[in-house]
């Protein structure tokens, strides 16, 4: 899933000025039969998104006559376009958010909570995968965001990149990937440079690295915030998880240079394809090698410590996806309600997940013949077993800024030079104040 680069500010303190609002204003309706939908941007491009996603809302206008008006907004501003429709009041009926955001935006008090109506027309919370459940709000709070499409990280690779190295099957620990990459790494022009890869990551996307600063410290025994909700990005089990990730480049130099540089996940993909790199890890990149006619693909989990392991140490992937919420001033709140319903019915659960080459979050969609390849199977397997949502907290949105923008800075000095154990827990020490100082 996407995440914001950018923090909520002042926006829970305006939430009751944005609800006000909606007595003399609130969503734009073209009539009491005709909702507004903000939907993510889940394909190759706003237009195929909306080209896959206009379908399901056909068939809900069918059963219900209720028309959808649908506006897909890519990820680089749907985070502001909703900040925006919360302080003003103006807004869509129901819209897609990355879960991650969803603690972060039900502080505001702007989204309707999910019970009564809103959790009988999803069917209850027992029909969803309890991972993605547990994206929806803080814990112990009513959630205002249901899980819509799910999503893990898998390791992608070319197994006949594999194969020439002399390598039989993916790594499946930390140390057998970097021994890995390294055979992966190769000069195969002749001057002297690498131009093969034995690893490529967006270095300067700051959730990405997010994710990396999660999922490694988990890894290594550490998180980022303590048991009292203290932040520990500075912790020495987190100093030697973020090492592992930028070391890829800084010390083991398995990673291109030119990967600093790389804020879209889509050119990591590319850079996949087009055999620049062996190894990749991503969440949802099949849709990209489809569309490029690209087959040397193989994929595998996300390596870890130790083979085998459990718990937090076995952590593959934050617990990924989209959610879906209902504006609290909707003026067509019961409609807006049934599209929620509609959605994450099961047959539509399998319908805009295959389309998506996403993971259905109600399990009774979950059998369907769409779901059973070995990618999905993994990344079900990661989602319900190896997957922890990112710290459900008020300021997700600056804790993923702080820590992802260290790591990408990181990354901009292996870049040119070398990385020290104390460049990088002066980098964390820093993000961890900053953190602390906003709490």
């Amino acid at each position: 899933m996407k995440n914001p680069l950018k923090v909520l500010s002042a926006v829970a303190a305006t939430a009751a000025m944005a609800l006000g609002l909606s007595a003399c204003g609130g969503t734009s309706q073209a009539s009491s039969d005709t909702i507004t939908y903000w939907a993510s941007n889940q394909g190759n491009s706003l237009e195929d998104t909306a080209a896959k996603l206009q379908p399901s809302l056909d068939r809900f206008t069918q059963k219900t006559g209720v028309k959808v008006k649908l506006e897909v907004i890519g990820w680089n501003d749907l985070y502001n376009r909703i900040l925006t429709a919360v302080t003003s009041g103006d807004g869509p009926d129901v819209l897609n958010i990355g879960n991650t955001w969803a603690v972060t935006l039900q502080e505001t008090g702007a989204f309707e909570p999910v019970e009564s109506a809103l959790l009988d027309a999803v069917g209850g919370k027992d029909r969803f995968l309890k991972t993605s459940w547990s994206t929806g709000g803080a814990e112990g709070k009513t959630p205002t965001s249901v899980p819509l499409y799910g999503l893990a990280y898998n390791m992608y690779y070319n197994p006949k990149m594999f194969a020439d190295a002399g390598i039989a099957k993916p790594p499946a620990t930390w140390d057998e990937f970097v021994a890995d990459a390294k055979k992966l790494t190769k000069d195969t022009n002749g001057d002297g440079k690498p131009d093969q890869w034995g690893f490529t990551a967006a270095g300067a996307s700051v959730a990405a690295n997010s994710h990396q600063a999660f999922v490694r410290g988990l890894q290594n025994g550490g998180s980022l915030f303590d048991k009292d909700g203290k932040p520990t990005f500075d912790s020495a089990a987190q100093v030697k998880g973020v090492k592992q990730f930028v070391d890829l480049m800084a010390t083991d130099k398995v990673m291109s240079p030119s990967d600093a540089e790389i804020s879209d996940g889509s050119q990591k993909v590319d850079n996949l394809i087009k055999g620049k790199a062996a190894m990749m890890f991503d969440q949802s990149p099949v849709k990209n090698f489809d569309a490029r006619g690209f087959k040397d693909w193989a994929v595998a989990p996300v390596p870890m410590m130790a083979g085998g392991a459990s718990g937090a140490e076995g952590t593959q992937s934050h617990v990924a996806g989209i959610n879906l919420s209902v504006f609290k001033n909707s003026k067509s709140k019961d409609n807006a309600v049934k599209l929620a319903g509609w959605l994450t019915s099961d047959a539509e659960q399998i319908a805009l997940n295959k389309a998506f080459r996403s993971l259905p979050v109600v399990t009774g969609a979950s059998s369907d013949a769409a779901f059973q390849t070995d990618e999905v199977k993994l990344k079900n397997d990661a989602l319900a077993n190896h997957a922890l949502p990112m710290p459900l907290i008020a300021k997700e949105g600056q804790m993923e800024t702080l820590t992802g923008t260290a790591i990408k800075n990181l990354f901009a000095k292996a870049a040119t030079g070398t990385v020290s154990e104390a460049d990088i827990q002066a980098a964390l020490n820093d993000a961890n104040n900053q953190m602390a100082a906003a709490q």
